[in-house]
C-alpha cells in the first residue's frame, strides 16, 4: 500500500475504527461521522493517489466497480430519491467518495450537500454500529 505520511485519508482507516464498513479490494469503506445525511459513506482508495488518471485502466474500472456497489446498497437501504457521488480532492487530495443517499423532504434538497452550513448530527455508539452493520451486510 502506498501512503503519504501528510495525508489525513491515508490513514484514516486506522484512524477511526467506529466508522469502518468495509475493506473492497481497491478502497476502504467507512461511514461518515455527520448522519444529517443518513447513510453518508466514505469510500477511498487504498493507495494515496491524487487523480482517477493515475490509475491504471483495469484498477480503475475495478474502483468505479466498487463505488457503484456501494451506492446501489445505500439506495436499496435508504430508497432516497438520488444518490450524490461527490470527488472533489481540493482540500484532501487522495481519490475518496462522499456517497450520500439524497431525500426530496430534506433542508437542503435539491443543493449540494455543501451549499449551506447544517447542524451536524452524531448518532449514538449503538446506531452508529447499527447503521454501519446494515450497511455491511448488504454488501458483503
Amino acid at each position: 500500500m502506498i501512503t503519504n505520511t501528510d495525508c489525513q485519508m491515508c490513514h484514516r482507516w486506522q484512524k477511526e475504527p467506529d466508522l469502518q464498513i468495509i475493506e473492497l479490494p481497491h478502497s476502504f469503506v467507512t461511514l461518515n461521522r455527520d448522519q444529517f445525511f443518513p447513510g453518508y459513506t466514505l469510500l477511498f482508495t487504498k493507495d494515496h493517489v491524487t487523480e482517477l488518471f493515475h490509475l491504471e485502466r483495469k484498477v480503475r474500472s475495478s474502483l468505479m466497480d466498487e463505488v457503484s456497489s456501494v451506492a446501489e446498497a445505500l439506495y436499496g437501504i435508504y430508497k432516497p430519491a438520488k444518490i450524490n457521488y461527490e470527488l472533489l480532492g481540493n482540500m484532501v487530495p487522495h481519490i475518496h467518495w462522499h456517497i450520500v443517499p439524497r431525500f426530496s423532504s430534506e433542508p437542503l434538497w435539491p443543493r449540494p450537500i455543501w451549499a449551506q452550513q447544517h447542524e451536524e448530527r452524531f448518532l449514538l455508539p449503538t446506531e452508529q454500529q447499527q447503521r454501519i452493520e446494515t450497511i455491511r451486510r448488504v454488501l458483503t
